[in-house]
């Protein structure tokens, strides 16, 4: 069985995560003369093009196969070291810049409950890189072989991995206290919330549309939004009067028990489920993620 150097799949990843040759070049410290040299030996072991030289740069089919090879060897690395340092204590080794674990993870839980949970495994020195899109999509990056694990909303898993559910995250509609009473002092409701200005994280944001669908039964509605990329911006948006927004509830909870915030539809939240995917692998690292994020998860978020 043919095996594949280190190096040049280590190029191979860098061209990707960095969108790049110059920049790939940049992390690993050679010329970008290199980085092609490295690439072009790949390819020609494999027999067919592994990068599309696109704007941005995206892997092909075997390309990916090829990035999730390099993302399980850095596993095997970052289990290697763990167990050195148990052996030697008085080591200074450590990963390299190149070997990060990469997770997706969805900006709410980055927020609110996911980062705590990785507190004891960032302080051991475990080389993380956390990834964030919206929670229906970050499993896109699992599926490419960009990262190890993700944080989505998908229960389905994909070929080669597992899934571990987390609990349901609440969402809830909130304003500013003064622009609700000008604005909505009866609360949002379904004659209203089309002149209302809602603040959505960006375009692949349905989270507004699905509450006010499912808060008062209606197939569809139009919204009147601005987009601001940023949990905590989106917070600071409302906070400011912008408009309203529907948010984690354990991003506002405090905002709304002092009363600077208040929840505009009482009576209803939208549970947003999310799950743990990552590759069914032996692995020490990926078992300590899992049991991180699951326990964290377990007290932050409802059951269910």
């Amino acid at each position: 069985m043919s095996t594949f150097d280190p190096d040049a799949l280590e190029c191979l990843a860098a061209i990707v995560e960095e969108g790049g040759f110059e920049r790939a070049a940049q992390r690993l410290s050679i010329t970008q003369s290199a980085v092609s040299q490295r690439l072009r030996a790949l390819e020609a072991q494999i027999g067919t093009v592994l990068i599309v030289r696109s704007r941005p740069l995206k892997p092909t089919s075997a390309g990916q196969l090829l990035l999730k090879h390099t993302k399980q060897l850095r596993l095997l690395r970052a289990d290697l070291e763990r167990d050195l340092k148990e052996l030697a204590p008085s080591s200074t080794g450590g990963a390299r810049e190149e070997e990060r674990i990469s997770i997706a993870v969805n900006a709410d839980s980055i927020a609110t409950w996911a980062l705590p949970a990785l507190n004891d495994l960032a302080r051991q020195g475990l080389p993380l890189e956390i990834i964030h899109d919206d929670q229906d999509f970050t499993q896109d990056w699992l599926r490419e072989g960009h990262v190890v694990g993700c944080v989505t909303t998908l229960k389905q898993a994909l070929r080669g991995c597992k899934v571990v559910p987390l609990g349901a995250m609440p969402y809830v509609a909130v304003a500013h206290a003064d622009f609700a009473r000008a604005h909505c002092p009866q609360g949002l409701n379904p004659h209203n919330f089309r002149e209302l200005p809602f603040i959505a994280f960006n375009r692949k944001d349905d989270g507004q549309s699905e509450f006010v669908a499912k808060a008062f039964g209606l197939k569809r509605v139009q919204l009147n939004q601005l987009f601001v990329p940023s949990s905590e911006g989106q917070v600071r948006a409302v906070l400011a009067g912008w408009g309203v927004s529907v948010v984690a509830e354990l991003l506002v909870r405090g905002l709304l028990e002092r009363g600077e915030l208040v929840n505009i539809a009482p009576g209803y939240a939208l549970p947003i489920q999310l799950y743990w995917h990552c590759w069914n692998l032996e692995s020490e690292v990926l078992d300590q993620l899992t049991a991180a994020l699951t326990r964290s998860a377990g007290s932050a978020l409802v059951n269910g």
